[in-house]
């Protein structure tokens, strides 16, 4: 399998099956997990960078214990629409995941996730910025995943 356009996800990956979104930090990846209508994003988990193989292995056996059938990946583009060194590692991890297994994944496009989630958890949730970093990636992973989830439905 290779990387998809996001349109090419649902007919890649196994019909009522859950996807996955990450959201790739230096430190941490993001995880969350749609329900199996594809509806609905929600936070799963934090895995915490070290070695690729680890961290594959620790977002495989999410994967396998929700049943979900590909990935989302959130790919941060510039405001002015270009791909930088951040885009061309987060592309280059979608690689080293197929070398591992044969699995449909997609991009899609993170702008903004961060400050949006930062924003939300500051002037709704009222958190403090310790409290912020412990949650912030997860969330993120759902927004981009909402926002997959929610296009694909327009399609």
């Amino acid at each position: 399998m290779s990387v998809l356009d996001l349109i090419d996800l649902p007919a890649a990956a196994p019909p009522m099956t859950p996807l996955v979104g990450l959201d790739l930090g230096e430190k941490t990846i993001g995880v969350a997990v749609s329900d199996v209508t594809r509806t609905i994003a929600s936070p799963l988990a934090l895995i915490h960078r070290r070695k690729f193989t680890l961290e594959a292995e620790e977002l495989f056996a999410l994967m396998a214990g929700r049943g979900a059938t590909g990935i989302v990946i959130g790919l941060p583009v510039h405001m002015d629409g270009t791909e930088g060194v951040r885009c061309q590692s987060n592309r280059a991890f979608a690689r080293n995941l197929l070398r591992l297994r044969d699995l449909p994944i997609a991009f899609w496009d993170e702008r903004m996730s961060t400050m949006a989630i930062n924003r939300m958890l500051i002037d709704e949730a009222d958190l403090s910025r310790s409290k912020r970093a412990d949650v912030v990636d997860r969330a993120a992973a759902g927004y981009i995943l909402q926002g997959a989830l929610d296009r694909l439905r327009q399609a």
